[in-house]
């Protein structure tokens, strides 16, 4: 099984992408051994705000067609979602907005693992109940997401794992959807 992952945040620091690059360590070691995992950054498809008068101009950006690419060659794609002001990030949202001109279903029918957190109590909610709403249009089977609160205080940064049991478990439970 080929697993692609990434953090929905073009932050070097994200805890998005740092949850996310767990989750994929705890999938191939625990949950799916066999598996192959792509992490990408988001940082490596960066391209101009999209507009319909840009796109007529210029045509579609070259990282929208390998972000599209990348994501018709796997099994799975695992997101973790950063939250800002209640919504996607900038970076992700222009991503998927130029994709989603190359095929409205970007997700291309593949199974999704969504997950999304923030330093508060809310874990980036609102974003990951946008993104799971919206993901089965957009051709996602959305198996299972998970909202995980207060990351810091869940998360052992210097370890990289989390430390939290409960929260643990229901990580490998959503993990373990992708069987």
């Amino acid at each position: 099984m080929k697993i692609l992952a990434l953090a929905a945040s073009n932050s070097r620091q994200s805890i998005n992408k740092q949850l996310v690059s767990y989750a994929s360590e705890l999938l191939t070691s625990k949950i799916i051994p066999d598996a192959e995992v792509e992490l990408i950054d988001l940082n490596d498809f960066e391209m101009p705000l999209f507009s319909v008068d840009r796109e007529s101009a210029s045509g579609i950006p070259q990282q929208a067609q390998a972000f599209y690419d990348k994501i018709g060659s796997v099994d799975a794609v695992i997101i973790s979602y950063a939250e800002h002001n209640g919504s996607y990030s900038a970076a992700f949202k222009n991503l998927f907005d130029w994709t989603s001109r190359i095929d409205a279903k970007v997700y291309q029918g593949k199974a999704m693992i969504m997950l999304a957190t923030s330093p508060g109590p809310g874990g980036a909610r609102n974003v990951l109940a946008a993104a799971t709403g919206s993901a089965p249009y957009f051709g996602a089977e959305v198996k299972a997401d998970l909202s995980i609160a207060s990351f810091f205080d869940n998360f052992d940064v210097e370890k990289g794992q989390l430390r939290n049991a409960e929260v643990q478990t229901q990580l490998e439970e959503a993990l373990a959807t992708l069987r």
